[in-house]
């Protein structure tokens, strides 16, 4: 059994494909638009991806605040996390630390949509 994907509604498409896909240097799957007008965008690593539910209307609400975060494995957690502060300017939750009880090297910062994201290197 695997974890295929995480469906979060965002309140603009665009934006959110710039953080993810430019700041954090994921890929955009694929997309479609269903019968009810709501684009759907799968953007992913290797291993699962994020699909992002965006009603043009503007219609859904979005709520943010009962996700406590999503984690993304990236390579260097300082390098990713400096590119998204120049590129995008998020908000910051905690800049990168090293959490040596678990060996990896940590940032939190906010997506366009208010979603925490978690910046994660392992360091060994």
């Amino acid at each position: 059994m695997d974890v295929i994907h995480t469906a979060l509604w965002v309140s603009d498409i665009d934006r959110t494909r710039g953080f993810y896909i430019d700041g954090l240097g994921l890929t955009e799957n694929w997309s479609f638009t269903g019968d009810d007008g709501v684009e759907n965008v799968y953007i992913g690593g290797e291993n699962g991806e994020f699909q992002f539910k965006y009603d043009p209307d503007g219609e859904t609400e979005i709520d943010a605040g009962s996700m406590a975060h999503v984690a993304v494995g990236v390579d260097s957690t300082d390098e990713t996390f400096e590119r998204l502060v120049e590129r995008e300017d998020p908000p910051v939750e905690t800049e990168p630390t090293t959490m040596d009880e678990i060996d990896v090297r940590v940032a939190f910062v906010e997506d366009p949509n208010g979603y925490v994201v978690e910046l994660v290197e392992e360091l060994e």
